[in-house]
């Protein structure tokens, strides 16, 4: 009985460690929120130019965020100076007003695509900025300090 038992342990703990994350960060947003003017920017260690991988943006939010939608404008600067921007979109809730994501209690994580089979193909090191760029419907200008995000990151993985 206790063998059986023991190799299901072990079997479901290979299994959970099947995480392919070769990278990952989070930085904490300030309690007062998410100025626009500070970007959260993060340095990649050296990667594996013959691998592919998939990228994430890491968000967590708590019910303060009063949007249902985030939009973050993302650049990736490359080692010799070639940067590409990306403008993205994320739905945060359900129509419903719940939050998507995973987490008990008030501050949800979401897991977002921000590239597939990305190939880091220059030695050197790559700058990520992630900043907001969230707008009131109606108003032009943007929101300069956004409430309700804790934490933003990413996480790069091989693909398998």
């Amino acid at each position: 009985m206790y063998k059986c038992f023991f190799v299901s342990v072990l079997s479901l703990l290979f299994l959970a460690c099947d995480y392919s994350a070769v990278t990952a960060d989070t930085k904490a947003i300030s309690a007062d929120g998410w100025q626009v003017k500070d970007p959260a920017i993060f340095e990649l260690p050296m990667l594996d130019s013959q691998r592919t991988y998939n990228a994430f943006i890491t968000v967590r939010n708590n019910n303060k965020y009063p949007f249902s939608n985030l939009f973050l404008i993302v650049s990736l600067q490359h080692p010799f100076g070639k940067t590409v921007v990306d403008t993205l979109e994320y739905k945060m809730a359900r129509p419903d007003g719940s939050w998507l994501g995973t987490g008990i209690g008030n501050v949800k994580e979401n897991k977002l695509f921000y590239k597939q089979n990305i190939v880091f193909n220059e030695k050197g090191n790559y700058t990520l900025n992630i900043t907001h760029a969230v707008r009131n419907n109606g108003e032009p200008q943007g929101v300069s300090k956004l409430e309700g995000i804790t934490d933003i990151g990413y996480s790069i993985e091989i693909v398998k």
